[in-house]
C-alpha cells in the first residue's frame, strides 16, 4: 500500500456484520429479486404489491438498529408523503439538473429537521429581523426556533468528493442559520473513490491522501457530519473514520446523511462505527453486482454536478465555480472555509 492512498477491502466491510445481518440481509435480496421480476414488462399492481412487502420487511430490520434513521420509518405518518415526492422527483429519469439540485436541498432541509429540531425541547433561540417595512415606523418581526446550539457548534463538515459537496454545504448552511452564534462549520475533504474494476463481492475504496485537504487537529473531539447522497455500501465513509481513528483522532460523534441508502450500507456503517448515527430519507434494499444501489436514482454526483471527463476531471473549486451565482451566492460562508481549507 502506498503511503498516500488507503485502500479498504470490501471482505473487511463484510466482518462487521453478524449472523443475524446476513441472513436478514439475503432475505430482503430474495424479496427484491421476486418484485423484479415484474419490471419487463412492467406489471404495476405486483410491482406496487412487492414493494409495499419490502418496506414492511425493512422497517422491521430497522427496529434492531436504534442508529438507522430512515425518515420515511420514524416520522409522523402525515410527513412521509413529502419523503415520497422528493424522492419520485430525485429517482426519476426525466429530472433536470436544476430540478435534481432543488430537490436535494428539500431532501438536507428535511434531514436536518430530522437529526436536529424534530425532537422536542423547551430550550428556544429568538430571530429579530429588521423587516423593509419603515411606515410609520421602522418594523421588526421576532421568531422563536429550537435551541439547538449544543447540537451543532462542535461539528465539522467532512466531504466525500465530489457529489457529496453540495449536500455538505446545505447542512452547513442549515447549521449556521440555526446557530445563536451564526457558527460556520469548518471544512474537512477527502478525495475517497471505488475501484471501478472490482464488483460489489471485491470492492475497494481508495482514500487518496495527497488530493485530500484537512486539518487533523480541526477534527478531535468534534461532532463530524457526513453528508453524501448515497450510501450504497459503507465503505467510503468506513475508510474515511477508520483512517482518522489511526492517525489518533478521538471523535464525538458521527452523523450520516444520505438522500438514499442502501439496507446492507446502513447496516454496515452503523456495526463498523458504533458512535455512528445514520440519518436517510429513504432505504432502498439491493445492490447489484457492480454495487450500485437498486432501484436507487443513478449517478447522484453527475446529477448534482454534471459529468466530467476522463481526460478533464474537475477539480474542488472547478466543481464550485460551475455551480454558478446562484448557489455560490447562496453558500458563500460555506465556500469561504472550503476555499481556506484548500487553499491554505
Amino acid at each position: 500500500m502506498a503511503k498516500d492512498k488507503i485502500i479498504l477491502k470490501a471482505e473487511d466491510l463484510d466482518g462487521y456484520l453478524t449472523s443475524e445481518d446476513k441472513d436478514d440481509l439475503d432475505k430482503i435480496s430474495v424479496l427484491y429479486d421476486n418484485v423484479a421480476q415484474y419490471f419487463e414488462p412492467p406489471c404495476q399492481e405486483k410491482i406496487i404489491e412487492g414493494f409495499n412487502e419490502l418496506g414492511h420487511r425493512m422497517q422491521e430490520i430497522c427496529k434492531k438498529h436504534p442508529s438507522i434513521k430512515v425518515f420515511s420509518f420514524v416520522t409522523e405518518e402525515g410527513a412521509r408523503p413529502e419523503a415520497s415526492r422528493v424522492i419520485s422527483k430525485l429517482r426519476d429519469i426525466n429530472t433536470s439538473q436544476e430540478e435534481f439540485i432543488y430537490y436535494s436541498q428539500r431532501a438536507y432541509e428535511m434531514l436536518f429537521r430530522l437529526a436536529y429540531t424534530d425532537e422536542h425541547t423547551d430550550k428556544k433561540n429568538h430571530i429579530t429581523v429588521k423587516t423593509p417595512v419603515n411606515i410609520p415606523v421602522q418594523n421588526y418581526a421576532v421568531h422563536k426556533i429550537p435551541d439547538i446550539d449544543a447540537k451543532i457548534e462542535n461539528s465539522v463538515m467532512c466531504v466525500m468528493l465530489r457529489g457529496a459537496l453540495l449536500p455538505s454545504m446545505i447542512i452547513s448552511k442549515e447549521i449556521e442559520e440555526y446557530s445563536s452564534h451564526g457558527y460556520i462549520t469548518p471544512f474537512a475533504l477527502f478525495k475517497i473513490s471505488r475501484n471501478d474494476t472490482k464488483t460489489e463481492k471485491d470492492m475497494e475504496y481508495v482514500l487518496d491522501l495527497k488530493k485530500s485537504f484537512f486539518n487533523l487537529e480541526e477534527l478531535q473531539g468534534k461532532d463530524l457530519i457526513f453528508a453524501d447522497p448515497m450510501n450504497a455500501t459503507g465503505g467510503s465513509l468506513v475508510t474515511v473514520v477508520k483512517y482518522l481513528q489511526s492517525q489518533g483522532v478521538q471523535v464525538r460523534s458521527i452523523k450520516f446523511f444520505n438522500t438514499i441508502s442502501a439496507l446492507k450500507g446502513s447496516i454496515r456503517v452503523t456495526r463498523a462505527l458504533p458512535h455512528c448515527t445514520c440519518y436517510t430519507l429513504w432505504l432502498d434494499p439491493a445492490l447489484n453486482k457492480l454495487a450500485y444501489i437498486l432501484p436507487g436514482l443513478g449517478d447522484a454526483g453527475d446529477r448534482l454536478n454534471g459529468n466530467d471527463t476522463s481526460e478533464n476531471p474537475r477539480n474542488i473549486l472547478q466543481l464550485i465555480a460551475d455551480y454558478g451565482s446562484n448557489i455560490t451566492g447562496l453558500y458563500r460562508s460555506q465556500l469561504y472555509q472550503i476555499e481556506k481549507v484548500v487553499l491554505g
